[in-house]
């Protein structure tokens, strides 16, 4: 995969250079991951922690602190997801993708239908993607059919002011089909659909299926996690005094 060598991103590729020199930016521009970055080097598990606090919400089931050395299958691998994400999020067009076959390209959450990049964007971006559903509208802790890409955009910057951070714990199997554990990760510092913050981590794991060609461009995702466990940790801190006024619709708060 090309690196963009222009004012880069040191974990992300096609962000600048004359490569990008046409592409739709979301929001006008190429996105700045500092703050995200910065939460990533700080919590991630392959690094030895530099204090006690941060010792503590490391996974105890890893072995060592390494970092992935640079050009490692376990490195090249996170710089993939890390750029697919990016793209997925802060690209308009799906065309502009340089990490996917466009044409070929099909994504799937849990076992459901498969849906093309173009469809992700037609439901409303990457987070409604990943929190596709079948319960009930009212048992909908958030509910992906009303959410925009720029609500639930909204929602989880706000959510998590500093960024929600990706790592490779594990790869499984090399190309052609790419297998690995991963875990997403942030601190709720702002409220989520009324619940309270709690400044705790609220984090995932999951297993990514990435099938790529020559090339690495991946033609197609599959990835499976448990999207309750993910959900349930925004609840902690219970509804705000606007939530609770007007009713919660979730069943575990009314219960």
């Amino acid at each position: 995969m090309a690196s963009s060598a222009e004012g880069g991103d040191k974990y992300r590729d096609f962000m600048y250079g004359e490569g990008e020199k046409d592409t739709v930016w979301r929001f006008g521009a190429p996105p700045n991951y500092d703050l995200v970055n910065k939460l990533f080097e700080e919590g991630r598990t392959q690094v030895k922690p530099s204090s006690p606090a941060l010792l503590a919400l490391r996974l105890s089931s890893l072995d060592g602190w390494q970092e992935w050395p640079v050009g490692s299958l376990e490195e090249r691998v996170q710089r993939l997801v890390k750029t697919w994400e990016m793209e997925l999020v802060h690209k308009v067009r799906p065309e502009d993708y340089k990490s996917i076959n466009p044409e070929k390209f099909r994504f799937s959450l849990n076992g459901k239908k498969e849906i093309t990049a173009q469809q992700i964007r037609d439901m409303g971006g990457s987070y409604n993607a990943f929190l596709q559903t079948s319960l009930p509208p009212e048992l909908r802790i958030y509910d992906p059919t009303v959410e925009t890409a720029e609500s639930s955009g909204k929602e989880f910057a706000t959510t998590f002011p500093r960024g929600f951070a990706v790592e490779i714990l594990q790869v499984i199997s090399g190309p052609p089909v790419i297998v690995y554990k991963f875990r997403h990760w942030g601190f709720m510092e702002g409220p989520f659909h009324g619940h309270t913050p709690t400044g705790d981590v609220v984090q995932f794991i999951g297993v990514g299926i990435f099938h790529v060609d020559d090339g690495m461009r991946v033609e197609k995702v599959e990835f499976f996690y448990e999207r309750g466990d993910f959900l349930a940790g925004f609840l902690k801190g219970g509804p705000s005094e606007s939530a609770a006024a007007s009713g919660s619709r979730c069943p575990i708060m009314n219960a």
